[in-house]
Order: C-alpha cells, then sequence, then structure tokens
C-alpha cells in the first residue's frame, strides 16, 4: 500500500515520536522513507533597508546555523534508519515555511503517506506560527499520519 513514506522532522523531542513511527512503518512494509526537514524564512522585518547596520552577516549567519541544524537533525535520523534496514533519502528546504516545504516535496516525489507529530513547536511559538501539522493536513491530497 505505501512505497514510499515522507516523514517530516524539525529535531524537536515530540517530532522524534513521529520519524520512530515513520522508521518502524517503512520496515513493517519495506518501503522507502524521504525525511525532510525545513527552515523558516529570514525575517525581512529585521533586514535594515539602508544596508548601513550590516543584516547581510547576520542572514549569512542564520543560513549556516539552518544547515549545521538541518544536518545534524537528518544524519540522526539516517542513522536510525539505517540501523533498522529502511532505505532512505534525505531533504533540506531552506527558508520556506515547513508545511509549504513538505507539501511541495511530497508531490515532487509522489510519496504515498507523510507521517508528522502533531506539534513540533511548543508554547508561544505554536501560537504564533499556527500548527504546520494542522496546515500539512488540510492542504494535503495524500494521506497523512499524526502521531502524537
Amino acid at each position: 500500500m505505501y512505497r514510499s513514506i515522507l516523514v517530516a522532522t524539525d529535531g524537536s523531542e515530540l517530532a522524534d515520536r513521529g520519524v520512530a513511527h515513520a522508521v518502524g512503518l517503512a520496515q513493517g512494509l519495506g518501503a522507502s522513507l524521504l525525511v525532510v526537514t525545513a527552515s523558516e524564512p529570514w525575517n525581512t522585518a529585521l533586514t535594515d533597508p539602508s544596508g548601513l547596520v550590516g543584516f547581510d552577516a547576520f542572514l549569512e549567519d542564520y543560513r549556516a546555523a539552518s544547515t549545521r541544524h538541518a544536518s545534524e537533525v537528518l544524519d540522526a535520523v539516517a542513522e536510525q534508519a539505517r540501523t533498522r534496514g529502511v532505505p532512505l533519502e534525505t531533504v533540506f528546504v531552506q527558508e520556506r515555511p515547513a508545511a509549504d516545504a513538505i507539501l511541495a516535496t511530497a508531490d515532487a516525489r509522489d510519496v504515498d503517506l507523510i507521517v508528522m507529530a502533531s506539534h513540533g513547536r511548543q508554547g508561544l511559538g505554536r501560537l504564533l506560527l499556527g500548527s504546520q501539522t494542522r496546515s500539512v493536513v488540510a492542504r494535503s491530497e495524500r494521506p497523512v499520519l499524526v502521531v502524537r
């Protein structure tokens, strides 16, 4: 039924539950796994339009830190999947809202199932940014498995 499974993660403890579930499901079904993580877009409200303050350096630092974090998150999932013999591919989508990145990747790779944790963020961040999981569930044309 499911030959290719996309699992989304931000590296949080709650997202790790979704990852563990997706890895086990892929192993049990003999499916491949596509692991996706995304970094939020750079906040342009912090950019000085005059260019006098040197905000470009902050943007470069943000991109470098995002890339390092994504690499750590994806490497941890890759190790978990390899240990269980699950074939996988990893994708880092830079500076795009997570729900948009997940849906675009799912469409581009024609996956059969999307697996996500119920919420990757907690507290105020979740209230301000909304639930990426809710957005994926509402907009996806593919089955979405939400892990609590």
